[in-house]
């Protein structure tokens, strides 16, 4: 009853799960009947939903239900969470569902470019938001798809740089152990991505034939998307979750062999395993005469390139002077100076951190061998395509 005392009546319905909702409250019986009717109507049609959740933030709806419930690899989950949070919620969170409209994911866009954010990440960006309001389209949340018809700036195809076999030489000589060099070379001449070759096990090579079976991968990952807490997850499968069986040179077989009776490992065992014990400083590189001298600095000094005067007076921060430095003071922690800090270790099986390889391993390699080209791990898997190497390119091979 209302003041006036008219009489009001609430229209029910019952949805697909059972529950008894409201379609609204009216004046006169015959509305609420139509208005039952109507949404009991829609349930049988499967297009009805709960009013409620139509009105529900983009926070609240992402927390709740996209991220927990959206099926997804654990490494996809850490990149989107990482996304959604830096670039997307402080945007769209407090915002209803239903109200975002195509003028403000393009606003959203226009504020990214004015951030200076790549192209390439703001492609990412609107792909993550597109993906969740796809879902939402889906679970009737919203009538609207937002993101359809926003534009995101180009992103340039850049060329492929290839490193080159006497590229690769130099680098090869410059890194720092024995296995770091048998990781380098058979990932060259294999092609496997990282999480496939520091997962490659004994029982992976059949050395008689020399066929590698890459049947699994590892990531890395932060342990709260881990499903035991974990830092690596082994995927019982590799990427494409596809199989792959290929045939490895002689040569690389051989020294993959020699390894494996070297180091004494069993069928189930890691080849390639993070031992940082192993990470001794680079044995220091006499500057070559022909680097010339620094750019003046402000006291219009130069200084040869490639020693601690170019890198602390000279203000020189190429790759022959910040080896000089790298190397000083490794040099100086290992003899117990500057107050060493405790050297990390990873939490892991004996999987290889791809971060503790990247800067222990890696870089200080890049460094001493004096190479202008930024090689990464990932470039010798580009190396390997068909038609990129002379037949021998190097005496090993």
């Amino acid at each position: 009853m209302t003041p006036s005392g008219k009489p009001r009546y609430t229209a029910y319905y019952t949805d697909l799960r059972g529950r008894e909702l409201s379609a609204g409250t009216f004046g006169s019986k015959k509305e609420a009947d139509k208005a039952w009717q109507q949404a009991e109507a829609k349930v049988a049609e499967g297009r009805a939903g709960d009013p409620a959740r139509t009105k529900q933030t983009f926070r609240r709806y992402v927390e709740k239900e996209w991220l927990p419930h959206h099926v997804m690899e654990a490494t996809t989950r850490e990149g989107y969470t990482y996304s959604i949070y830096a670039h997307i919620m402080d945007w769209f969170g407090p915002m209803h569902m239903i109200e975002i409209v195509p003028s403000d994911v393009r606003a959203w866009v226009k504020d990214q470019q004015d951030r200076g954010l790549s192209p390439a990440t703001i492609r990412l960006n609107k792909s993550i938001l597109s993906g969740i309001f796809t879902t939402a389209l889906n679970d009737q949340v919203t009538a609207l798809h937002p993101c359809k018809g926003v534009k995101t700036p180009t992103v340039p195809k850049k060329p492929l740089r290839i490193v080159s076999p006497e590229e690769f030489d130099k680098l090869y000589f410059a890194l720092s152990t024995e296995e770091a060099r048998l990781l380098a070379e058979t990932a060259i001449e294999s092609g496997m991505r990282w999480g496939e070759l520091t997962e490659l096990r004994v029982k992976d090579l059949d050395v008689l034939s020399r066929i590698v079976t890459v049947s699994r991968t590892v990531i890395e990952i932060n342990p709260k998307h881990h499903p035991e807490g974990k830092r690596f997850l082994i995927k019982e499968y590799p990427k494409d979750r596809e199989f792959r069986r290929f045939k490895l040179s002689p040569q690389i077989t051989a020294k993959l062999k020699q390894h494996i009776e070297d180091s004494k490992l069993e069928r189930d065992e890691l080849l390639f395993v993070y031992q940082p014990e192993e990470c001794a400083p680079q044995s220091k590189v006499e500057p070559a005469e022909h680097l010339g001298l620094t750019k003046p600095n402000a006291a219009g000094r130069r200084y040869r390139h490639g020693t601690l005067s170019a890198y602390s007076a000279g203000k020189c921060r190429c790759a022959h002077c910040k080896n000089a430095y790298a190397i000083y003071r490794a040099e100086r922690r290992s003899s117990g100076k500057d107050n060493p800090r405790r050297p990390r270790r990873w939490d892991t099986d004996g999987n290889i951190p791809r971060r503790w390889f990247r800067d222990q391993i890696w870089r200080p390699a890049l460094a001493a061998s004096g190479l202008e080209f930024k090689v990464k791990m990932h470039d010798l898997r580009h190396a390997h395509a068909p038609g990129c190497w002379p037949a021998a390119p190097t005496s090993r091979w």
